[in-house]
């Protein structure tokens, strides 16, 4: 088992839903994962943007530095930055591509969650994940709500932990629910677009999150306009 929670076990643990079992912004589900893979890799220095080779999409991003990461998740991702320079968009769907059930492994693993199958009626299986230790997400909710009502300024993580869930649209669809006012969905929307330090991580964080909202309010936009059935 990886010692480390990564951002991404992070942004999977609140989107969870205990008792139901489901996942908040579920249809953009992979872009938010490989966004928060790629804000990891930024955080350690394995990865960044290269104006050089900017594309219709915006800016390629390469791979730098050298040596195997520890964490087998990340390596995978990095190799994938690593086959040639690519915009954030692409590389979001290529690194989250199927990273849902392997996450929520890890958060089983760690003993975070529970994996509890039932029967509802007696004839249909759900798979629910309610808590198990709770006290790293309880610390975590803690941190991002002190960030969202003012009272602290975000680590890195923190920051993109909230800007991740706030361009997915997720933060006020949580259960259970962080701190909703105007305010709090105001700050979240300064992280989201980077208005909180001057780094080439905050860089990292919202080009991501610029390419989730994208992603994600293209979605949103072909479910509302598509015909009934």
């Amino acid at each position: 088992m990886e010692s480390e929670v990564l951002i991404v076990e992070d942004v999977m643990l609140l989107m969870l839903d205990d008792e139901t079992g489901s996942v908040a912004g579920a249809d953009t589900l992979h872009y938010t994962l490989g966004g928060a893979v790629l804000v990891e890799l930024a955080l350690r220095g394995r990865v960044d943007s290269d104006a050089g080779r900017a594309g219709k999409n915006g800016d390629k991003v390469v791979a730098v530095g050298s040596g195997a990461l520890s964490d087998r998740l990340l390596q995978t991702a990095y190799e994938k930055v690593a086959k040639r320079p690519q915009d954030v968009q692409t590389l979001l769907r290529e690194i989250g591509a199927g990273l849902q059930e392997p996450v929520v492994d890890r958060l089983v693993s760690r003993g975070l969650v529970r994996r509890e199958n039932k029967r509802v009626l007696g004839l249909f299986r759900t798979t629910t994940f309610p808590a198990g230790d709770p006290r790293h997400e309880a610390a975590l909710r803690r941190e991002i709500r002190s960030v969202l009502e003012g009272r602290a300024s975000p680590a890195p993580r923190t920051a993109a932990v909230i800007a991740l869930l706030s361009s997915s649209g997720t933060l006020a669809t949580l259960r259970p629910a962080l701190p909703q006012s105007a305010e709090v969905l105001t700050r979240a929307k300064e992280i989201e677009n980077g208005n909180w330090a001057a780094s080439a991580v905050n860089t990292a964080v919202t080009k991501a999150a610029a390419e989730i909202a994208a992603a994600t309010a293209t979605i949103v936009l072909t479910t509302v306009l598509q015909p009934p059935a």
